[in-house]
């Protein structure tokens, strides 16, 4: 048995043998209802139902559904279009560190291979069981996001989604430890996506569907393993053609941290605003700050940002699409103090068309606030800060600063009624069985809860 890469060998280990405890458990089931309300909610826009009706997903002979769709196809095919939705409005839970991403991405895949495990290898598996897997999915997208930055490489996040997703199918395929080392280092090996969809002047849609394709794939790589027996013990450290000399470059890829449950623990929900999150206080900020001003009446505007909101989503000049709207920073805050809200419909090209919008970008300056940011990077609190601040033409200033986004742990209480809210608004368009998962939702004991009538009630 060759000897793997200490990277694969930890996420192996955790995968192969960590269990999750009740409050770890519950914060899953939390967040598993709100990565179906992201899903169904995404089923309304036009665009979403293109990708649904693609001439390739059609499958007759297909026993996998795809949530809150009538489809039935492949798992792989499945995968995608489970995590595309999920991921589609940018409205899912997130996680921020050096990398950053949506660790429910995995979802995709561990409901596409529960689906089809059950009827084509007769493996059954329990609602605890699902969670359990969803903590695991976290736990290694997320720690490794902690230690490394792959944007900084020009690499997307979802490098990470295809990683722990292949390590979860795996487990879920019931692989042992080798073969599950084998099919993580398959997916260092695999292509990896460029982060030049998300960044002027390349922005586009792509990063609605990129993360689902990713878990895709990562499912993909489990099966060709079964088959193939191929293995790459050293698919990160080997020289010259290895992950870390081809991509990482200085700064090779690290794993020190214990591997539980502290990504799941310590998620990040967008409750109220499908905005990237390094806005999500700033959005919360302007909207204070709305009724309190006339549009005529402003003078200049200044955000306080971290150093990651000042890079990743401060923008200048046009805005051409969605996708550039609902990641540039300057936009959420005008819309935001112009309408005293935010939702899906704030991005669309007629919303945009409000010319008030770029006048108000154009009066407005972003920096960063080393205070933000060092509280930012800071693992004990994991704050999120914005400062809006509004100057007048007659001289008087407004400020509003929010440290912590609503959907942070400091705020989870807070943010439970708006969280069950959104996930019964996102079933009120459609043709499910709302009294089931509703009664599924509230329902305090994960025992009492059947993933398969889940599966029943999210499919059409």
């Amino acid at each position: 048995m060759s000897k793997f890469d200490p990277v694969i060998q930890k996420i192996a280990n955790y995968a192969q043998a960590y269990t999750a405890d009740e409050s770890s458990l519950q914060e899953a089931k939390r967040c598993f209802f709100d990565s179906l309300s992201c899903a169904f909610l995404a089923l309304e826009h036009d665009k979403v139902k293109s990708f649904c009706a693609l001439p390739y997903i059609s499958d007759s002979s297909g026993t996998v559904g795809v949530i809150g769709t009538d489809i039935k196809t492949n798992v792989i095919d499945a995968t995608f279009l489970n995590g595309s939705l999920i991921r589609w409005l940018d409205f899912n839970d997130t996680w921020l560190a050096k990398e950053w991403g949506h660790p429910s991405d995995n979802l995709a895949a561990i409901l596409a291979l529960t689906d089809y495990l059950k009827s084509a290898r007769g493996k059954i598996y329990s609602f605890k069981d699902v969670l359990n897997f969803m903590v695991l999915a976290h736990e290694i997208q997320g720690t490794l996001a902690i230690e490394n930055s792959f944007n900084k490489e020009g690499l997307d996040h979802v490098v990470l989604v295809k990683i722990a997703s292949a390590a979860v199918a795996s487990k879920m395929l019931g692989h042992d430890h080798n073969q599950m080392s084998a099919v993580i280092s398959n997916a260092f090996v695999d292509g990896q996506s460029l982060r030049t969809y998300r960044h002027f002047p390349n922005t586009g849609a792509r990063k609605s569907w990129a993360a689902g394709d990713a878990s895709a794939r990562g499912v993909k790589l489990a099966f060709i393993t079964e088959v193939s027996d191929e293995h790459y013990p050293s698919a990160i450290s080997a020289q010259t053609w290895g992950f870390n000399d081809v991509l990482m470059g200085e700064n090779p890829i690290e794993l020190k941290r214990e591997l539980n449950s502290y990504v799941m623990d310590n998620i990040l929900y967008k409750v109220n605003f499908p905005a990237e999150f390094h806005a999500q206080t700033a959005a919360e900020a302007a909207i204070k700050l709305h009724s309190q001003i006339d549009y005529d009446d402003i003078l200049s505007i200044n955000i306080h940002t971290q150093e990651p909101g000042v890079r990743i989503i401060s923008k200048q000049g046009p805005l051409t699409n969605y996708a550039d709207r609902d990641h540039c920073i300057e936009y959420i805050v005008a819309r935001c103090l112009l309408t005293g809200s935010l939702d899906a419909n704030s991005y669309t090209d007629e919303a945009a068309s409000d010319s008030r919008i770029d006048m108000l970008r154009e009066i407005t300056s972003t920096s960063e606030n080393n205070e933000y940011t060092r509280r930012y990077y800071n693992l004990d609190e994991r704050a999120i800060p914005n400062k809006v601040i509004v100057t007048l033409k007659n001289g008087k200033v407004l400020e509003e600063e929010v440290i912590y986004p609503l959907g942070h742990r400091e705020r989870r209480d807070e943010s439970k009624p708006y969280l069950k809210q959104k996930f019964e608004n996102s079933l009120v368009y459609l043709e499910l069985d709302q009294a089931y998962l509703c009664e599924a939702y509230n329902s305090p004991k994960i025992s009492d809860i059947e993933i398969y009538d889940i599966l029943k009630k999210i499919y059409k």
